[in-house]
């Protein structure tokens, strides 16, 4: 598609451009407008990241954008969004579903929520086709293998066939890009497209939306809170804070010289690659060792061959008191069966795992009981996490009730630990939907605290949290291991975070652990090729945040 120009000039026209937008929320909302007075453009073969915490108005520029917002809750009350000068504002329906696919389209965070379940992928491309172009269907199908094979999905033939679910995260992305990209739309917007994926496969989403950017010279607004995807991909920064833009800029000057105080409290929330120096574990107590342990799973089907998937292998790890051991690596490496195994959600296949040198692991559901105490779990998502119909204080005071503490005892405790985990004892009263993201999660830690156990688990409890409220609470985390002499398992796909964090390091693939160590000596010197391949792949390794 030719870019349009000024019809005074040979300039050519921004992708898109933003005036004055202002988007206004509810009456009973906490402000009147969830975005006020944005304004920012995109070029042609540009990449804009738009950056800032949960609430900052991201996502409803981008939404609005598409005309994706629901009418009633969130009205555009002032401004334009041109795209390629036509005001979107002013177009009927109609009008936005026509442009949608054609001129501009979205990648979203989470694709397995964006594709139809029961829908094969190539279809879902296709579908594309044949709603916004007249190809015939043997041109619809070989347009969808090119597009395919443009975002580098492996065996597109054979691919396209497939249902998302058995895909993995990586290529379901790939695939939601290559819907993006069908109809060779000049605005490409990313709402958090690599939030959730490994470290490896992140990188390999990011070169590959510079390369689309570079070869269709397609216009991309990139939304994150990580700015080490902003060091890696952008070519300018918008930088927004309740729901207005604070500063914005070419990337290098941002990321070197930030002149806003939040957009330098963002940077500084930024973990380093670099492990700092960490005390020495004075306790020689192992309060957790697992000696091969192994998870096979095996499946079979009515007319089809069984499976054997080995998700664990012969995995040999130790923790002492005040010690956080952390697990990294990819999806399918192991950590969280692991983790599973260990606090006995699943029955591992063979091995041991002593708590205390008591081994747990062939433990009837009975016999277990008494020990579950002893190992409690923080998971990634605290909302899935806690009951929605019941109060925050109902959920911490079940576990020691149900272990003999009296109501009165355990409510005490509650509110001990509220204080603790950084949290008001008033908020007890209070039901999960009623706090953010990061107080649920300081919730569930004092949640697992209140059964004051030996082994504490924290399964990617901080890779869905906004950066500042990331870096709380891995301080709280710190701040508890050391207050109760807790023996940490910390697993994790951010290595950033687990430089941070981790006294050693264990690395994983395929259900194999193969290389651990003091957390600092394995980044400076790591020995096997798999984990050099997880640092380099690191999103902005090499940047200096706000050194000047």
């Amino acid at each position: 598609m030719a870019a349009r120009k000024k019809a005074n000039d040979n300039q050519v026209l921004p992708v898109l451009d933003i005036q004055g937008l202002t988007v206004s929320l509810p009456d009973d909302a906490d402000r009147p407008f969830a975005i006020e007075n944005v304004e920012f453009n995109v070029g042609r073969g540009e990449i804009v990241c738009v950056v800032g915490e949960s609430g900052s108005g991201k996502s409803v520029t981008a939404h609005t954008v598409m005309g994706l917002n629901p009418k009633k809750q969130l009205k555009p009350v002032a401004g334009k969004v041109l795209l390629e000068g036509e005001d979107l504002l002013v177009k009927t329906d109609a009008e936005m579903r026509q442009l949608r696919g054609e001129r501009m389209a979205m990648i979203f965070q989470e694709p397995m929520t964006a594709l139809n379940p029961v829908m094969k992928v190539g279809d879902q491309i296709a579908e594309m086709l044949e709603i916004h172009t007249d190809m015939s269907a043997s041109e619809r199908a070989a347009r969808v293998l090119d597009v395919m094979r443009d975002v580098k999905l492996p065996d597109a033939e054979q691919m396209m066939h497939s249902y998302p679910h058995q895909l993995s995260g990586g290529q379901r992305q790939r695939i939601m890009i290559a819907m993006a990209l069908s109809l060779e739309p000049g605005l490409l917007i990313a709402d958090e497209p690599t939030t959730a994926l490994d470290v490896t496969t992140q990188a390999q989403i990011l070169d590959l939306i510079k390369d689309i950017q570079a070869s269709h010279g397609t216009g991309v607004m990139f939304i994150t809170h990580d700015f080490g995807v902003v060091a890696e991909i952008a070519d300018r920064v918008v930088v927004m804070q309740h729901g207005r833009i604070v500063e914005q800029g070419d990337a290098k000057q941002v990321l070197t010289k930030p002149k806003h105080p939040y957009t330098r409290m963002l940077m500084a929330s930024v973990p380093s690659l670099t492990p700092p120096k960490r005390k020495p574990v004075k306790s020689s107590t192992v309060a957790l060792e697992t000696h091969n342990l192994d998870k096979t799973y095996f499946s079979s089907g009515w007319l089809r061959a069984g499976r054997t998937v080995k998700a664990a292998q012969q995995v040999d790890l130790h923790v002492h008191r005040g010690e956080t051991l952390g697990v990294v690596g990819e999806s399918g490496s192991g950590k969280s069966t692991v983790a599973r195994c260990i606090v006995r959600l699943i029955d591992p296949t063979g091995g041991e795992v002593l708590i205390d040198g008591k081994n747990i692991a062939g433990l009837s559901a009975n016999a277990m009981r008494p020990y579950r105490r002893d190992v409690q779990i923080v998971f990634q998502d605290p909302y899935r996490s806690l009951n929605p119909r019941r109060t925050v204080g109902q959920s911490i005071v079940e576990g020691p009730m149900n272990f003999g503490l009296s109501e009165a005892d355990a409510l005490e405790r509650a509110r001990e630990l509220m204080r603790v985990v950084g949290l008001q004892p008033e908020a007890l009263e209070r039901f999960p939907h009623q706090f953010s993201g990061g107080q649920r999660q300081r919730i569930c830690i004092a949640r697992a605290l209140a059964m004051e156990p030996t082994v504490l688990i924290a399964d990617e409890a901080v890779s869905a949290l906004d950066v500042s409220v990331q870096a709380q609470v891995l301080e709280l985390l710190d701040d508890v291991r050391k207050k109760f002499d807790l023996a940490m398992l910390f697993i994790t796909h951010d290595l950033r975070v687990a430089a941070q964090i981790c006294d050693r390091i264990m690395v994983m693939q395929h259900g194999i652990v193969v290389e651990q160590g003091i957390t600092a000596q394995v980044y400076a010197k790591p020995d096997h090729p798999y984990t050099r391949e997880l640092l380099a792949a690191a999103p902005g390794r090499h940047a200096q945040f706000g050194a000047g």
